[in-house]
């Protein structure tokens, strides 16, 4: 089966309130949207959570003069199921736009695309999952971006959400990559395992991602 290839170490993968929970992504989750992964170091973001993350030796962010914010992707794109539908995913990546574009349009004027001077923000959902509370998840495959409903003998008790992003920030001029980062963020509890993920479930994790990715930009203006 498709989850067993993709499966990953529990405590990997779980976020937040679970007892062996992690907000730090290993390398087996990596999901090959960031185009090199070996310079990401170990970092906390301004709101204080662990992020892995990579910033050009002596960028000068005074440069940017604006931002273009890409529509934000799944990666890989995943197919729909009862537990995640499409209406969820596509809510999520809006969600996670108007997030970023609401963040970085208080210290940068918001450009129409990529030109000189313009800091791109590429960004992906790499990992949506669901969990029983307190318990080991019951059927994620992070890579394929799936949190099945599967029915369990637990299936009454709440359940943790969490999401992971990986971003690339780039210099429009140029090309080059100027700074990169890889994250997870725990999203609302669910009621049970049989109740579906809304993208309503991880607008938070969404707004404290693009906060900290605003206050990173201003550290780096400094």
């Amino acid at each position: 089966m498709q989850m067993k290839r993709w499966a990953v170490p529990v405590c990997a993968l779980a976020l937040a309130l679970s007892g062996c929970s992690s907000n730090e992504v290993s390398p087996d989750e990596y999901s090959g949207f960031l185009k090199d992964y070996k310079v990401l170091k170990k970092a906390e973001s301004p709101s204080g959570a662990p992020v892995l993350r990579w910033i050009q030796p002596g960028v000068d962010a005074n440069r940017f003069t604006s931002v273009y914010i890409e529509p934000s992707q799944f990666y890989p794109q995943p197919q729909p199921t009862e537990k995640l539908p499409a209406n969820t995913l596509r809510g999520i990546t809006q969600s996670y736009d108007q997030a970023l574009k609401t963040a970085f349009a208080t210290v940068l004027p918001l450009a129409d695309g990529p030109g000189p001077n313009v800091l791109v923000v590429r960004a992906a959902i790499t990992a949506v999952s669901a969990s029983n509370k307190g318990l080991r998840p019951y059927e994620v495959i992070p890579v394929a971006l799936v949190a099945a409903g599967v029915s369990v003998a637990t299936g009454i008790r709440d359940q943790d959400t969490s999401v992971a992003t990986e971003a690339a920030f780039l210099d429009a001029g140029n090309g080059d990559v100027v700074a990169e980062v890889v994250r997870k963020g725990a999203g609302y509890e669910l009621d049970n395992s049989a109740q579906a993920l809304k993208p309503g479930d991880f607008r938070g994790v969404l707004d404290a991602w693009a906060s900290d990715m605003v206050k990173s930009y201003q550290q780096l203006k400094r």
